[in-house]
């Protein structure tokens, strides 16, 4: 088991699995990405202290190196869901799962709203992991959604699983090879169906389905973990970063504005310390 588990990558996310390792903690790091794509793609950053005038890319390179000369490993999974079980964290990667004394969100702003009725139906249809759920659907027609071309070898795994699999690619140039899968470019606009999935409605049509897949890189803090506090979409933080549930603490972008790498970085800085503290008032 881990004192800390961190979650998410950028500013947020380095800085505290920095922190974890010079204090000597116990600590595993998840992010689908080594840098933020906020981070890489920013043009030029003039207000991070020791940094004047830096490119985006020079920032997360800067990171990485941090990061690769204390030894720090990042795990590029995907997690799915966080849950307490009993005066500790369980967390979900695909068919994998993972135990933590304490952990931290630093999942930045989610750019991709939710889908109407995908939270609603999540666990009666819709499911965020093919490894996990891809056997409840064997012979079965779903629907898969996906928003980059990283998942397109899970997209090709539910096809081989399925009986009839409508891909719904949010990205460009998708390429699949399974002969069983029809490319819907269109963007979805309600999951819908009564005690389960039934339907995915387009603006000009509908499909029949038995279940949806939604495959994006990170999941939205509500559905992530159960019983969340949010406001205005941002993770409700008292000013030690802890969230409403005792042993969650969250920093970065997720917790509010404004949206500056340098006070993304302090407050994975500062969520460490305060796990840490947590961890000790445990004892």
């Amino acid at each position: 088991m881990y004192d800390i588990a961190i979650i998410g990558g950028g500013p947020a996310g380095v800085s505290a699995a920095i922190n974890a390792k010079v204090k000597n903690k116990n600590f595993i790091w998840f992010s689908s990405k080594a840098v933020s794509e906020k981070v890489a793609k920013a043009e030029l950053i003039k207000n991070y202290p020791g940094l004047p005038s830096v490119t985006g890319a020079e920032l997360g390179w800067t990171f990485i190196n941090h990061c690769e000369s204390l030894g720090i490993a990042m795990r590029e999974e995907v997690i799915t869901g966080v849950y307490d079980t009993g005066g500790k964290f369980t967390l979900l990667a695909g068919d994998k799962d993972y135990e933590a004394k304490t952990v931290i969100l630093c999942l930045g702003v989610q750019t991709v709203k939710p889908i109407e009725g995908e939270e609603e139906f999540l666990g009666r249809g819709v499911s965020y992991c093919a490894t996990c759920d891809g056997n409840l659907y064997k012979g079965k027609t779903i629907a898969i959604f996906a928003t980059d071309k990283i998942f397109e070898h899970e997209i090709e795994y539910l096809c081989s699983l399925a009986g009839k699999a409508y891909v719904i690619p949010l990205y460009k140039n998708a390429n699949l090879t399974a002969a069983n899968a029809e490319i819907i470019m269109k963007t979805p606009l309600k999951i819908s169906g009564g005690m389960r999935v039934e339907e995915v409605i387009f603006k000009d049509g509908k499909i029949s389905v038995d279940g949806v897949f939604v495959l994006r890189a990170s999941v939205a803090p509500s559905t992530l973990v159960h019983g969340l506090q949010t406001e205005d979409g941002h993770i409700s933080v008292n000013r030690k970063f802890e969230t409403n549930i005792a042993g969650i603490f969250a920093a970065g972008d997720c917790t509010g504005r404004p949206y500056q790498y340098i006070k993304a970085a302090g407050e994975g800085n500062a969520a460490v310390h305060f796990a840490e503290e947590y961890l000790a008032g445990k004892q």
